[in-house]
């Protein structure tokens, strides 16, 4: 077979996990050229976003020592997506088959042969998803499970318990490219390019050293980047709330006409004060979502980059 692979590792401050990182998928590409099933071409690619540690300095000595890794280093931090989308944009130019992965050593290694395998067999993405969620907490499972599931509700053909843990072809990635927004959901876009897909299911591990970049506030904002970069539901919604809560004031009024004419207005202080404060923050919400979507509008119109390389090693 002999495809020449790319593992494209996005990084950001994982200094104390990357001599490890590099070292295990050092010798699962090694393994797999002894075995002809990858080329001795392949490469690993570290990109570098924005790194504040000494993240980068290592991914240049490693290309030192091993010509094999290569490395990408971002002018600033752009973002966990936008990394991997100059990763997978770079290795694209030379590799047949691109592997994207986290550096922090929970995504599965050892199922890469059978990701290759379902290559070979037609499928220009593969999906690497968990076969199940028991070491999470309880919060994290219901909060990873809804989003999931409002994702799909909301129109975003995403494949539960996926991150970006997957295989896709040259093909896929020339497709891929083509896409041109900013705001970057990849667990959206890329099933929407419609190419033959397989799962392969693995058991994701504890994380090997340091702590996750993920926090709750950039899982919040890649959860409303989601739900607005693929579709207009959240604006449709308050049309038909705007709808309601006006059959909601008409019954009110009739209520307030009833009550005013048995001499009992002073008794609908509590129902107009829910009323005004309930209205308020309706009307606060929905510029809210609508605002969402300028604000998406007016950071594609610009038309920056997403990304600026700073520095390529190879």
């Amino acid at each position: 077979m002999n495809y020449i692979l790319y593992v494209v590792v996005p990084c950001y401050n994982e200094e104390e996990v990357l001599l490890e990182t590099s070292s295990r998928l050092l010798a699962k590409l090694n393994i797999l050229v002894s075995k002809q099933i990858i080329s001795a071409k392949s490469k690993i690619l570290f990109v570098d976003d924005g790194s504040k540690d000494a993240t980068w300095q290592m991914i240049k000595s490693f290309n030192e020592k091993n010509k094999m890794v290569t490395g990408v280093k971002l002018s600033n931090n752009k973002g966990h997506q936008n990394a991997l989308m100059a990763g997978i944009m770079t290795a694209m130019q030379k590799a047949d088959i691109v592997i994207s992965m986290d550096a922090d050593l929970q995504d599965d290694i050892e199922v890469i042969d059978d990701m290759i395998c379902k290559y070979s067999d037609g499928c220009d993405i593969v999906y690497g998803v968990r076969k199940n969620r028991d070491k999470d907490s309880f919060w994290k499972r219901f909060t990873a499970n809804t989003f999931y599931k409002m994702m799909n509700w909301l129109g975003a053909k995403t494949v539960s318990n996926h991150a970006d843990y997957r295989l896709m072809s040259k093909r896929a990635l020339e497709a891929l490219s083509g896409y041109k927004e900013v705001n970057l959901f990849m667990r959206g876009m890329i099933p929407t390019l419609g190419f033959k897909s397989g799962i392969v299911y693995y058991e994701r591990a504890e994380r090997f050293a340091g702590e996750s970049k993920y926090t709750i506030g950039k899982m919040f904002s890649l959860a409303i980047n989601g739900a607005t970069s693929f579709s207009v539901k959240p604006i449709r919604m308050i049309t038909w709330l705007g709808f309601f809560v006006f059959i909601g004031s008409i019954a009110i009024f009739i209520y307030s006409l009833i009550r005013h004419f048995m001499g009992e207005t002073i008794r609908g202080w509590t129902t107009l004060m829910v009323s005004i404060w309930a209205i308020g923050g309706l009307i606060l919400l929905a510029l809210g979502v609508v605002g969402e979507y300028i604000g998406k509008i007016y950071l594609e119109t610009k038309g920056r980059p997403r990304y600026i390389i700073e520095e390529y090693i190879d």
